[in-house]
Formats: structure tokens, sequence, C-alpha cells
């Protein structure tokens, strides 16, 4: 059983963690965008279907590429930070499914389904693009997730001839903290829960 965290942590993690539109001066890694994948890789999904798969445009041609079928905010934001990745999902992913869910028959759960294989895809990528967030704070980094582009462009881009289609992107470095607003409001317990 997983021991709470320090409160230290749980900031960095939620409490003062933000997202971010601009980012220090200070390049990311290709080791550490590895690492920030081989914490994110053991956050859950259904089955373990892990269906996402990321394109890290880090190279300014990767970057112009997805800006220029992004939002003109966007743009500006994934042409200054130091790295944005594009969470994708694949749509086969049941047939990773024998190696992922070895102890059941899982691909047969979906085989012809389009709209469970759909509704999954999108479901779990989402989870996945949420552990990578969160592991990119515990790693040090922040990001900005955002959607606010052509998903089809996109995926003509950088999912050419592929299953794999958009679901959102995310800026990611060291934030510029000069550049926050005030925190938007987070309501209590009570607004927005009942127990049943």
């Amino acid at each position: 059983m997983a021991g709470k965290l320090s409160d230290a942590a749980l900031d960095t993690l939620f409490r003062t963690a933000r997202t971010y539109n601009h980012y220090l001066d200070q390049p990311v890694t290709e080791d550490e965008l590895e690492a920030i994948w081989e914490l994110a890789k053991f956050g859950p999904t259904s089955a373990n279907q892990m269906p996402a798969r990321i394109v890290w445009c880090l190279s300014d041609e990767a970057k112009a590429k997805l800006a220029g079928f992004a939002s003109p905010a966007n743009a500006g934001k994934i042409l200054a930070a130091p790295v944005t990745a594009i969470i994708g999902m694949d749509l086969e992913f049941y047939e990773q499914l024998p190696m992922l869910f070895p102890h059941a028959d899982a691909r047969a759960w979906f085989v012809g389904n389009d709209a469970l294989i759909r509704e999954s895809a999108f479901r779990n990528s989402t989870l996945q693009g949420a552990w990578l967030i969160m592991a990119a704070r515990a790693l040090g980094f922040d990001t900005g997730p955002m959607s606010g582009f052509d998903n089809e462009a996109v995926d003509a881009a950088f999912f050419s001839a592929t299953t794999i289609r958009s679901n959102f992107i995310a800026t990611l470095g060291r934030g510029d903290p000069s550049t926050l607003m005030p925190r938007l409001p987070r309501p209590d317990f009570d607004a927005f829960n009942r127990i049943a």
C-alpha cells in the first residue's frame, strides 16, 4: 500500500501546480522526455489498454508544423514552448492487448465494435495524457494542455497512414511564474459532489 505524500509533494502535483502558457528559456532534453514517459506509463487505464501514442514536437520544424494547425493564440504558445506533446490515440490499441492484458482475451472485446473502440481509445488516452501531466510535474516541469487545433490536419501531418488520431496537445517546459494570472476558482466538495 502506498504511503501518504508529503505536503510539499502534494503542492508540486496539485495545490501550487499551475497551467502555463509561457516558459523559461530552458531546453528540455530527449532523456527528460523519456523520463516523463517512464513515470506516466504506470498510470492506470482500463484493462491496461494504453492507447496513447505521443509525438514530442521538440524541433523548430515540428513545432512550426503543429502551430500551423492551431488557433492563433495557441500557435504562439506552441512556437514559444520548449516542447509540445501531441497526445494521440491508437484506434487499433486492442491489437496490443494480448501483450498488455494477457490473462483474458481482451482483444475480442473490441474487434468489430467501432463505437467501443473509439470510446475506449478516447477515454484512456485522455487518462494517459493526465498521467503525463502529473509525471511532468513530479519531475519539475510544467505543462499547458489545450485543444484549439485542427485535429484532421494534425492527423494528416503527424499520423498519416496510421490508425492513430490526435486527442489533445500540451506544451511542456519550466514555466515562467511571472506570467501567471491569479488562480481560477476551485469549488469546495459540497458544490460539485454528493455521496449516495
